[in-house]
């Protein structure tokens, strides 16, 4: 375990997983592969959603699936690049709908820590990629990790969001407690399903109405 670098209320509500047969298989095969090819995010940055967000600051999880492959564009967010990265087309169609939903100027700004520092945990089922090589980490573990990630959060916290877009993220959260917190669902951004239910879906001023009810200080998304 002391050789996991990440925030320390993570370290200690993930304390399980670090010991189990899955996680240490992920831990070889992950450092093998940054040894030998182009891996992203940077390794600083694998747990980077974990240490903007602490456990207990989450109010929002948006599900991503992987990491971007492409260079200089996965910093650890589900979603996000890095400032003055040219933004992906999702991203794009991201802040389309945050303008129309609440009515703000489009971002240009594709860094969602931002976000994070307000209690949105940008979580990738994977956290890993290789250049140009998508879903080359699938399958190696950390599925099975963000399962337990999501798990944590149902189980101890009360009255969160969750954000799922397309129906890789619906799926990995059909076990969350509808009636513990709030569960949105739509088509993914991508450019080859935001017509079909992504644009006009409200999420994110559904998801600020949702915890100004419970008592929450909502998300400033621009």
């Amino acid at each position: 375990m002391s050789s996991i670098r990440i925030e320390p209320s993570w370290l200690e509500v993930l304390k399980d997983e670090w010991y189990k047969p899955y996680f240490k298989e992920l831990t070889g095969f992950v450092r093998q592969r940054y040894s030998q090819t182009q891996v992203y995010p940077p390794g600083g940055k694998i747990f980077a959603a974990f240490d903007i967000t602490p456990f207990s600051d989450v109010k929002v999880v948006i599900l991503g699936q992987d990491p971007y492959h492409g260079h200089g564009q996965a910093n650890g967010l589900c979603f996000s690049v890095n400032r003055g990265v040219p933004l992906p087309p999702s991203l794009v169609n991201i802040f389309k709908e945050i303008s129309c939903d609440l009515n703000v100027p489009i971002s240009h700004d594709g860094d969602l820590s931002r976000w994070a520092r307000q209690g949105v945990l940008l979580l990738n089922s994977t956290l890993t990629v290789e250049e140009g090589r998508a879903g080359s980490h699938q399958g190696k573990g950390w599925e099975i990790f963000t399962d337990a990630v999501i798990e944590k959060l149902n189980n101890e916290m009360n009255n969160l969001v969750f954000i799922l877009w397309g129906s890789y993220a619906i799926k990995k959260g059909e076990h969350i407690d509808k009636t513990r917190h709030l569960v949105l669902s739509s088509p993914h951004p991508s450019p080859l399903s935001a017509h079909r239910g992504f644009f006009g879906n409200h999420h994110f001023s559904l998801a600020n109405d949702y915890l100004e009810k419970h008592g929450k200080t909502p998300i400033d998304w621009r």
